[in-house]
């Protein structure tokens, strides 16, 4: 369904967004993270009692592809 726009003012537009003024069929915007975290970083709770002594968080990857985005 057309229609008329007026003024647009964009202030920013974040790696992940779609921008689109007019009639459009599909959007899917794509992004993707590679997250490190050790053991533990992600508990929640309360009363947590973690107790890890000598814990290693190994961050190599070789190939630096996991999963692309295409």
């Amino acid at each position: 369904m057309p229609a008329k726009v007026g003024a647009v003012k964009v202030n920013s537009i974040s790696s992940s967004s779609i921008f689109n003024i007019g009639d459009v069929y599909s959007m899917s915007p794509t992004s993707s993270a590679k997250t490190y975290a050790g053991g533990g970083s992600f508990n929640t709770g309360d009363g947590l009692r973690i107790n890890l002594n000598h814990s290693n968080t190994y961050v190599y990857d070789k190939d630096q592809i996991d999963q692309p985005t295409a």
